[in-house]
């Protein structure tokens, strides 16, 4: 009898998962994790679950430590094909806060402080280097938004994805006193509208981006003058620069605005301007019996819209719908109070503008 010749045996690497890399992974972003955690996380690293403990952030409020009717907010969502652009242009330091922004920015329209934050990478093949970057951003935008980083998980799956390729999105919880909960049902005729600047396109409508620069036969590694002279950039500017730049978080500005009572008491409504554009979300913070006009006038939208229009030949009704044009968050207020907003937002360091007025009507915004 023939003996059957001795040969190694198939591993997990050999079918395309190096769970080595993996590891490796894992050990390099646990100081990245610390960064965005207090005394409020519990547990060690590489657990299986998270834990947080639900007290008030140090500083945070006058009074007890704890929350006295604590509701829980939750949220979930990604970035979108803005990932697309990131893996044809190798860029992952920015893509993470994408994701975080996502997220937050819908937790806070409740009002809602953001406690802590998961992320879900899938990707192809794990790559140290690659996916220490984009978790580092995801850490990120959790310190810029004020939560923890409590754990998340990547996937490598390379029957799924094509080489290369990644998915990533993310899972909020905040948390706010029952008493505190934006209700929209406050909106009334004569209340103003108050739109923050928007840092460009934030991560919806790529898909028609990515249409419009295949279509015009655009080079993302060009800089275009019209772009680099109206954003006040410096240097050469790469129109994938400007394509990728991080979505604002506002976490931090609308919760310092509603640490202020008379403040808090003057804001009606609020609305983060994600898919759908100003038409598609300030309408989800109205009641039924009014509308918002928005002027669209009242504030001149970054460079990357009309020319994203033009080479695209969109129209700008369809513009409207598709991307934010420059305001990235909606504040509805009393219009006696909007001077004081106006002036907190200042002191804060973001650029805001009186955009629109609620009248009668059916919960409907519309562009005046």
């Amino acid at each position: 009898m023939t003996a059957i010749p001795a040969r190694k045996g198939l591993t997990y690497r050999d079918a395309g998962v190096n769970i080595d890399a993996g590891d490796e992974v894992v050990e390099r972003i646990g100081p990245v994790l610390k960064r965005t955690q207090d005394a409020r996380v519990l547990g060690r690293h590489g657990g299986f679950a998270g834990m947080f403990r639900l007290v008030r952030r140090k500083g945070s409020g006058k009074g007890s430590r704890r929350w006295r009717k604590p509701v829980l907010v939750g949220c979930t969502d990604g970035v979108g094909t803005k990932v697309l652009l990131a893996v044809e242009r190798r860029s992952f330091a920015g893509i993470g806060i994408d994701c975080v922004a996502m997220n937050v920015n819908d937790l806070i329209v409740q009002g809602a402080e953001p406690l802590f934050f998961l992320d879900y990478l899938g990707l192809s093949r794990l790559q140290p280097d690659e996916t220490a970057q984009l978790i580092e951003s995801v850490a990120r935008g959790c310190e810029i938004a004020g939560c923890a980083l409590l754990g998340g998980e990547c996937a490598e799956m390379p029957d799924i994805y094509k080489p290369g390729d990644f998915d990533i999105a993310g899972f909020c919880v905040g948390v706010l006193e029952a008493g505190r909960i934006i209700d929209p049902d406050r909106v009334k005729r004569g209340d103003v509208v108050i739109g923050l600047a928007s840092s460009g396109v934030h991560s919806n409508g790529y898909t028609l981006v990515r249409r419009i620069v295949r279509d015009a036969g655009l080079d993302l590694g060009a800089s275009y003058p019209e772009l680099a002279a109206k954003e006040g950039r410096e240097g050469a500017t790469t129109l994938a620069d400007v394509l990728l730049e991080p979505t604002r978080i506002y976490a931090r500005t609308v919760l310092d605005l509603l640490d202020d009572s008379r403040l808090r008491k003057a804001i009606t409504g609020m609305a983060h301007i994600t898919g759908g554009g100003l038409p598609g979300n300030v309408c989800r913070a109205l009641p039924s019996h009014v509308d918002v006009v928005i002027d669209p006038k009242s504030w001149e939208p970054p460079a990357i819209f009309p020319f994203l229009q033009w080479h695209g030949q969109v129209d700008t009704e369809e513009m409207f719908r598709v991307f934010n044009m420059g305001i990235g968050y909606t504040i509805i207020c009393r219009a006696d109070a909007a001077r004081r907003v106006l002036k907190r937002l200042n002191r804060l360091e973001e650029k805001a503008w009186v955009i629109g007025e609620v009248v009668k009507g059916k919960g409907e915004a519309r562009i005046g």
